[in-house]
């Protein structure tokens, strides 16, 4: 593998999961729209969403129940996966053409990003 076709790689999957990401909360807004049309909103206070919404499996068990909030939320989630996902395969890309500085840098980005989103809060 050389570094144009990592490049190409890497950036054929920035545009797929921005995409992807786009067309998901897109399909949940509208279905949002469609689900709460009479739904009036009262924004003098915070009312925080329901807690299957706060974790992946709960997310993703209610999207597969088409409730819009969470497929918007599971948008949000490949929005977020989407750079993560760009280093993981720099690492692999990296690897294979054995450029060693730069896959241990890769894996550093990468578990200095895997920790950050296991510890949100």
């Amino acid at each position: 593998m050389d570094d144009r076709r990592l490049e190409t790689i890497i950036g054929r999957l920035l545009q797929t999961g921005v995409l992807a990401a786009a067309a998901t909360v897109l399909a949940g807004g509208v279905l949002y729209l469609v689900q709460s049309q009479s739904g009036h909103v009262d924004y003098r206070s915070f009312v925080p969403g329901s807690p299957s919404l706060r974790t992946l499996s709960g997310i993703v068990l209610s999207a597969a129940h088409f409730q819009s909030q969470a497929i918007i939320q599971l948008g949000l989630l490949l929005l977020i996966a989407t750079p993560v996902a760009r280093v993981a395969l720099a690492v692999v890309g990296f690897a294979l053409e054995r450029d060693r500085l730069y896959t241990v840098i890769s894996l550093i980005v990468l578990v200095i990003l895997a920790f950050s989103l296991i510890h949100a809060t």
